[in-house]
């Protein structure tokens, strides 16, 4: 699969974030000319610094709300493919600040679109939203499927959910002649090695086993699809050459683990706390903070029929693969691009 991508130009909006710095040393590794745009580094530390990406691509800083400049920036590369991931993606930071998680999670998919529709080279689009693009009832034991009510909550989950009906919107307005796909993808919770994001329970933990504390959990009975972060990357990569291949491919897709993998937060930290050792531990200390999903569960079962997808990496696999990565940069940061490339090896031989 990743040889499709040696010598394409890719285009990553949001390629400085977590996900975007993993998915960029994949297609770095994979041969691709990749370029990125962000508006600079969300967190100090930066898994984008760690990775050592940015003198193997085209590493632009802007702004996703500012259209003239992306503009320039597709002009500029002529990318066949564009992966948009771009975003405010914090839940308790969309409660502090609304209107900027909305400029920038919908203008931003705005612009981003116009863009791809306005460069003749781009020939498959594929928008990152989220879980929590769904209308959620917390009703237990159910998981959401791709034809489900479009309705998230909070600021950043209701962003969301706007960010997919713009592309839906501008797919049946504008890609109907055949020469570009678009599709969507909607991830579960992606945990890995290099998150450094506040209010995140994987960073969290990492942040309370650096200081020797206890790791406190605020919310431990919320169950949540948690996944390796090269298991969603795979899967986008796979969306994107399928459709570039066959315009057929292109649609709306759930990008979440088995149900094996949906535990609560209290069991993700002690599968941490297991893998870690030393003694780590955790406390339950809920907060008062704003309202998040008690429940959240993603059908799966589209791209494994499409695709013949299945989940390579499990929680407990996962977490392992989280403490040797986390373990190399307390120890040895320089080694971080090293123990990044083992683990796409290892995990794209599978």
């Amino acid at each position: 699969m990743l040889e499709f991508y040696r010598g394409k130009t890719v285009l990553v909006t949001g390629h400085t974030g977590f996900k975007g710095s993993w998915l960029c040393r994949v297609l770095i590794g994979a041969g691709a000319k990749v370029v990125g745009y962000s508006d600079g580094l969300p967190t100090n530390p930066a898994l984008f610094t760690l990775a050592d990406v940015e003198n193997k691509m085209h590493s632009v800083m802007g702004d996703v709300r500012d259209y003239e400049h992306l503009k320039v920036v597709f002009d500029q590369f002529q990318p066949e493919i564009a992966f948009h991931l771009a975003a405010q993606p914090i839940v308790r930071e969309s409660y502090r600040n609304p209107r900027d998680t909305y400029e920038t999670n919908v203008m931003g998919t705005v612009n981003f679109l116009e863009c791809c529709r306005l460069t003749k080279s781009v020939r498959s689009v594929l928008n990152i939203t989220t879980d929590k693009v769904y209308l959620n009832d917390d009703i237990p034991d159910h998981a959401f499927r791709e034809d489900e009510p479009l309705d998230g909550y909070d600021p950043y989950s209701n962003s969301k959910s706007c960010s997919e009906l713009v592309t839906h919107s501008y797919k049946k307005s504008f890609f109907t002649d055949g020469r570009c796909a678009v599709s969507t993808a909607r991830a579960g919770n992606v945990i890995g090695g290099g998150d450094f994001a506040s209010d995140r329970i994987i960073p969290d933990c990492v942040r309370a086993i650096e200081k020797g504390q206890e790791i406190v959990v605020r919310n431990p009975y919320s169950t949540r699809p948690y996944q390796h972060v090269l298991e969603p990357l795979a899967v986008y990569l796979t969306i994107a050459q399928k459709q570039y291949e066959d315009k057929r491919y292109e649609g709306y897709y759930n990008v979440g683990p088995d149900d094996c993998d949906c535990v609560t937060t209290g069991q993700l930290v002690d599968k941490f706390c297991e893998a870690w050792g030393n003694g780590a531990s955790w406390v339950n200390r809920h907060d008062g903070g704003p309202h998040e999903a008690a429940f959240l569960k993603l059908d799966n079962t589209k791209i494994k029929k499409v695709f013949g997808w299945a989940p390579r990496w499990h929680i407990d696999e996962t977490m392992r693969e989280i403490v040797d990565w986390t373990k190399v940069y307390f120890e040895n940061p320089s080694e971080i691009p090293s123990e990044m490339d083992r683990e796409i090896e290892v995990f794209f031989q599978q």
